[in-house]
């Protein structure tokens, strides 16, 4: 197993074609061809995380958090980032991280936080803009179920909960076959015409190289005739943060011990409540109270995040009620997603959860 197999299976989770514009995930130290002995997963890179990892003769490090995010001038240990990188390359040890990519990707960050409270019907908060396309196609008619099949087993065809989602329409295609091909149907050098089923489905963009491949092998043409159309529609299985239902209507006050509790938060600040109980409940890990008029517009009772400033909290104003966990709080799951995705890709392989504290922030 090399870096890079192992790199291909995080971003057939989260691809790093979602990472925002400002980010820097992917693979930001080693070669992708050397091979992995053991994976630490942790949220934060530190020297300390570093000595973790050659401690366990781990020599690849997952992490939420880029540890390069800026660019790096110099490399002299002057600060922790440098030291950390700087150790890793001594050990050879490999950096990859999965940031705004593993939030925005379905069942991301925000996915995990609103299963360990509990939530139902949960949706995205932010859904992703342009990220469908249209692929048409059209198939000889016998072909056509084939070609469909090839399309699904590959990820296309998938709208909210359903799956196979195809239109079909019935017609005919003409053609002449020039001199040096091979047709599936008719001959060199007459115009055929043949019964075709033309087949559209959607499909995410990141998606699209491996649906059409699929498609191409199992297509009975030597040339296949296929279309992509760009939709101006929301991805609703990705963006950012999400939505959902508490089983029942609690008392607020027991709705934010019972936060602390889970978070294990040594505090939440929070805006005055709203309303006497919280059923509907908004959410994004990490800094999200850019999407504090996304939750007010689904009817959440409240809207948890983190990174909340003095003066967002007035940005409330009696609709909501804003609850600031702490950045870490909110994100220290996302090494269970890493650890359930890997474990199961890799069973016998050496996985580590870190047993370090990377939070910087302490309470008294």
């Amino acid at each position: 197993m090399t870096v890079n197999e192992v790199a291909k299976l995080l971003e057939d989770f989260a691809p790093l074609s979602l990472q925002e514009d400002y980010d820097n995930s992917g693979l930001l130290v080693g070669i992708p061809q050397m091979r992995v002995n053991g994976i630490l997963l942790t949220i934060d890179i530190t020297p300390d995380v570093v000595n973790e990892a050659v401690e366990r003769k781990a020599n690849l490090i997952v992490a939420h958090h880029p540890i390069i995010f800026k660019g790096i001038k110099r490399l002299n240990g002057s600060n922790y980032i440098e030291r950390a990188v700087m150790h890793a390359i001594k050990n050879d040890i490999a950096i990859y991280a999965a940031h705004t990519n593993l939030d925005i990707a379905p069942n991301g960050v925000s996915h995990r936080i609103a299963q360990r409270l509990e939530l139902s019907g949960i949706e995205v908060l932010k859904p992703l803009p342009n990220w469908l396309v249209k692929l048409v196609t059209f198939v000889p008619t016998a072909y056509a179920e084939r070609v469909r099949e090839a399309l699904f087993s590959a990820g296309a065809g998938v709208i909210g909960n359903y799956d196979c989602c195809s239109y079909n329409i019935q017609g005919y295609g003409t053609f002449r076959a020039g001199e040096g091909t091979n047709p599936f149907v008719g001959e060199q050098g007459v115009v055929h015409s043949e019964p075709e089923v033309r087949v559209e489905t959607v499909v995410p963009r990141n998606m699209l190289g491996r649906v059409v491949a699929q498609m191409l092998k199992v297509h009975p043409y030597e040339e296949v005739a296929y279309d992509i159309y760009p939709l101006e529609l929301p991805y609703r299985l990705a963006g950012l943060g999400v939505v959902g239902n508490l089983p029942q209507p609690i008392p607020v006050n027991d709705f934010l011990i019972n936060l602390k509790q889970t978070f294990n938060a040594r505090a939440i600040r929070y805006t005055q409540p709203v309303t006497d109980t919280v059923h509907r409940v908004a959410l994004c890990g990490g800094s999200g109270i850019e999407l504090l008029s996304y939750a007010i517009a689904v009817n959440a009772d409240v809207f948890i995040t983190a990174d909340v400033k003095y003066h967002q909290f007035f940005d409330a104003d009696s609709r909501i009620t804003i609850v600031d966990i702490g950045h870490f709080e909110s994100e220290q799951f996302t090494v269970d997603i890493f650890y359930d995705l890997l474990s199961k890709k890799l069973p016998n392989f050496a996985i580590f959860k870190s047993e370090l504290k990377t939070n910087p922030i302490n309470y008294i």
